[in-house]
């Protein structure tokens, strides 16, 4: 039997994805498979990367995935990571929000853009009277009569007002996606809050009948918190992924300069120089990145996909002795919204969301920098990255003397930014691909930007591809 020969391009978990499954479907249908995987790097994973350091375990990018969406818990058990897999302390499941320089905890049952429960809003001194009241008026208002998208920015001021948006919406909604609220589009990034209102008129009063229902009831089953880890680390999902793909099938350090249709499926041009052919191709990587290698075979689809925007950001890693922090770091962080004018985004309390992450007598913080709000700031030095960072946290937590570790990971051009009219995009993007087969899209430019969705994306692509493929 003649293998399928199928390559994908780009090693991130998207790409990981996509491949492992295409392994999957073909042992299970009993067909031969000559899988490539090409990496521009010299490692996999993309942001995804784990370092221990002097007893701390330090995730560089994502350091979890969201237990609600079930397809990378699904992948990690599949894979024999179910054993490794650990879940948060959901007593300390509280998040702070900054308000005139100090942490003030999120009301208790806000769902990132609208409360649920009165009484906690009401005691909050998140919000002034006034937003309180405004945020009432959510009870009364009618439904939006236009139709065609709408920015969350918009939709969030028109429902709650503004001091919903600039207090909790944008730092929370940010923090997901690092971008503005008035360009992101609602539909794309948050369909659940448009289809309340839809449904129910009030979000208010939709959250409370959708609880009371058992829609919002949280994570997938009393086993797992919202937010699951690795005892390792992120970085276990992507060397058990690559453990599991032919042996040679991985090459590493292998930009691809260009893709084009051929005779018999796709020809792809590696920076070695030596063209691949293949019956099926899969392009993982960045959207803009991809664009530049499609547009000799599918110029539409490259203006397509080159019109996705994309953020940076970094991560700081901070660690101090417990004793010189003030705060009884009671959570798993705070979110900085942009009205306070700091320079952090958001910090996680690393050491306390997730077991194994700081030696004893020690707390692990993760800080947030840049994002398409204060994209000017990642021009700095990591050297003034890091006082940043350290500045902003040892005035809001109370620290005192320097940090004992310190890191900074830069993540340039990574982040998707879903405007609005993105799945109008999006559909397009789709719709030029029937016009291709063999080829297939993945990653978190498209559906979701999450690793969860990231999986779900790979392995969509994957099937999508091996489908359209039977019978070569």
């Amino acid at each position: 039997m003649t293998p399928l020969r199928i390559v994908v391009v780009g090693g991130g978990i998207a790409g990981l994805a996509a491949a492992h499954r295409l392994v999957e479907l073909a042992r299970d249908e009993g067909r031969a498979l000559d899988l490539v995987l090409l990496e521009a790097a010299d490692r996999l994973g993309g942001t995804i990367r784990t370092q221990r350091v002097d007893g701390f375990l330090l995730d560089a990018g994502p350091d979890s995935f969201i237990s609600e969406k079930p397809w990378a818990l699904a992948l990690a058990e599949r894979i024999g990571l179910g054993a490794r897999l650990r879940r948060t302390d959901d007593r300390l499941r509280r998040t702070y929000v900054v308000r005139g320089g100090r942490l003030r905890p999120l009301p208790e049952g806000f769902l990132l853009l609208a409360p649920t429960r009165a009484w906690p809003v009401l005691v909050s001194s998140v919000f002034s009277w006034r937003g309180k009241l405004r945020l009432g008026l959510d009870l009364i208002l009618p439904r939006r009569r236009a139709v065609g998208d709408e920015s969350l920015g918009s939709f969030v001021r028109r429902r709650l007002g503004r001091e919903a948006l600039e207090r909790v919406a944008q730092p929370l909604v940010g923090g997901i996606y690092s971008a503005d609220p008035d360009r992101l589009s609602l539909a794309a990034t948050m369909p659940r809050f448009l289809a309340l209102e839809r449904e129910h008129r009030s979000l208010i009063l939709g959250l409370r009948r959708t609880a009371r229902g058992g829609e919002a009831a949280g994570a997938s089953g009393a086993r797992w918190s919202l937010f699951v880890t690795l005892a390792g680390g992120m970085e276990e999902l992507v060397a058990a992924l690559a453990a599991r793909l032919p042996a040679g099938a991985t090459r590493l350090s292998t930009p691809v300069t260009a893709i084009a249709l051929a005779p018999t499926g796709w020809r792809v041009e590696p920076g070695d120089g030596s063209p691949l052919h293949a019956d099926g191709v899969v392009l993982a990587g960045p959207a803009p990145a991809m664009a530049a290698l499609v547009s000799g075979a599918d110029r539409p689809l490259a203006g397509l996909l080159g019109g996705i925007a994309c953020a940076s950001s970094a991560t700081v890693a901070l660690a101090y002795p417990r004793a010189a922090i003030r705060h009884p770091l009671d959570g798993f962080g705070f979110v900085v919204p942009r009205v306070e004018g700091r320079a952090i985004l958001a910090c996680t309390f690393s050491s306390v969301k997730y077991p194994g992450r700081a030696p004893a007598g020690f707390t692990l913080l993760r800080v947030f920098v840049g994002g398409a709000m204060q994209a000017g700031l990642l021009a700095r030095e990591d050297r003034a990255l890091l006082q940043l960072a350290h500045d902003d946290v040892a005035s809001l937590l109370g620290i005192t003397g320097d940090p004992v570790l310190s890191r900074v990971w830069r993540h340039p051009g990574t982040m998707p930014q879903y405007d609005v009219g993105h799945l109008d995009r999006v559909a397009a993007i789709e719709s030029r691909l029937e016009t291709l087969p063999g080829l297939a899209l993945a990653g978190g430019a498209y559906r979701g930007v999450g690793i969860a969705d990231c999986v779900r994306s790979g392995e969509a692509a994957a099937e999508r591809l091996s489908s359209s493929l039977k019978g070569r």
